[in-house]
């Protein structure tokens, strides 16, 4: 105690007594000083255990910013690719030699012509893009096909259309007139022919009677006539690949013009047949061969122009279903009234009065040539069209491709005259072979 009796004096040299206590005392340190050091030390030990936490987020954080930046970075350059993708595909038209023939249009005349892409002047639409009807200042009328933005595939047909039909000419083949690419604005500019396509006619129930036999016998051999020129007479050899009636376009005269060759191929020298795994084209009208295993050659056009013929001497399409004799698509059914003498029984009704019996039957049997199963059953398109003129003996077609049948006993079977279930009659855009 201190001499006024309260506090406490401090002691020097004294030794602290040995108890567990004791040792962890510090001798040196006040009570005050004891307390601060231990508030230090706590402190301490909770920045130590901090570190490593704030280290983690601060981690987080960066890594987080840098995810940020690198997906607006590809964002924009993806947006930017787009955007300059169609003008490789233009500088690479420009730069080719091979394509300074080709007329390429402003992006303003075009606009100009179809007034501005009005929706009144939209002809149709396919897998490239939309198709427009337009007039130039001169008067000429066009047909523009302008390529969806939206379109991946669009671009290689665009690409491949204009590589042939910029090489082509012929009178039953449709004329491109240029093309315009600017910006992301891709589009083949056409001679526009008035009566749309062949399928509008021979399908239409008041449409199909404007189309009388003689008529048509003209459309079916200037159809033969352009495949022949695309097989044989041109520059190139080519397969179409997706020939049907609504790619048979028809001018004021009705005469034939083939179009759309976004997926034709191109044979060089002596080749005769190709394979892909890329199945393109449409159901109904497809070579089994090229179907099933991917081989395409002459004979697969050969193929599609037989379904071409046989839809347009009976006015349906390969896809309708025939309870007589429970066929599910025409092919079948002409086949088995061939094999009952009854082939002009398929004849379109309206075509009665003005056909030709003996030139009928020949067509049919044409079309029955064109579409047996075996590709080297098939004639080239030089025979067809020297049978069609009448000049060659025709032999006994083999049974066809696509023979589709059903049993009587089937369950699926509705009442008389009508079939359940639908046929699938669209494009194909992809398929992988098996």
């Amino acid at each position: 105690m201190c001499r006024s009796g309260e506090g406490f004096v401090k002691v020097g040299q004294l030794k602290v007594p040995d108890t567990s206590i004791a040792a962890l005392m510090n001798t040196s340190l006040s009570r005050t000083e004891s307390e601060y050091a231990k508030k230090r030390s706590f402190l301490k030990k909770k920045r130590v255990l901090a570190i490593p936490v704030l280290s983690a987020a601060f981690t987080i954080f960066i890594i987080a910013i840098f995810a940020f930046l690198w997906l607006r970075k590809k964002k924009k350059m993806g947006e930017k690719r787009k955007g300059l993708f169609p003008t490789m595909v233009g500088n690479e038209l420009l730069e080719n030699r091979e394509y300074t023939d080709l007329p390429f249009f402003n992006l303003r005349t075009v606009s100009t012509a179809t007034n501005n892409f009005s929706p009144a002047n939209r002809l149709g639409r396919g897998g490239f893009g939309t198709v427009y009807k337009g007039q130039l200042h001169n008067g000429q009328e066009i047909a523009v096909k302008r390529l969806s933005q939206s379109s991946v595939q669009g671009i290689e047909e665009f690409k491949n259309e204009v590589t042939l039909i910029a090489k082509l000419q012929h009178r039953n083949l449709v004329k491109l007139l240029g093309c315009c690419i600017q910006g992301e604005e891709q589009m083949l500019i056409y001679e526009y022919l008035p009566n749309k396509s062949l399928d509008y006619f021979i399908f239409d129930q008041k449409e199909r009677s404007v189309l009388c036999w003689s008529k048509r016998f003209d459309i079916i051999v200037g159809i033969a006539r352009g495949i022949l020129y695309l097989h044989h007479d041109s520059r190139l050899r080519i397969i179409h690949r997706d020939l049907k009636t609504s790619n048979v376009l028809l001018d004021a005269d009705m005469n034939p013009k083939i179009s759309d060759f976004g997926i034709a191929r191109i044979f060089i020298g002596d080749e005769a047949q190709d394979q892909t795994k890329r199945i393109v084209g449409t159901y109904g009208y497809m070579a089994p061969e090229y179907v099933v295993f991917g081989k395409f050659s002459t004979k697969s056009d050969v193929f599609s122009f037989g379904v071409i013929l046989l839809e347009i001497l009976c006015g349906k399409k390969n896809s309708s279903c025939y309870m007589e004799d429970l066929s599910l698509n025409l092919i079948g059914h002409v086949w088995e009234l061939w094999r009952r003498e009854r082939a002009l029984d398929i004849v379109d009704s309206c075509l009665k009065e003005s056909s030709l019996p003996l030139e009928v039957m020949r067509c049919i049997q044409i079309g029955l040539l064109c579409v047996q199963e075996d590709a080297r059953d098939r004639p080239t398109m030089p025979n067809v069209v020297l049978m069609l003129n009448g000049e060659t003996f025709l032999p006994s077609p083999k049974q066809p491709a696509f023979i589709f049948k059903r049993n009587c006993s089937d369950p699926n079977l509705s009442e008389p005259g009508v079939l359940n279930g639908s046929l699938n009659d669209v494009t194909i855009t992809e398929i992988d072979a098996r």
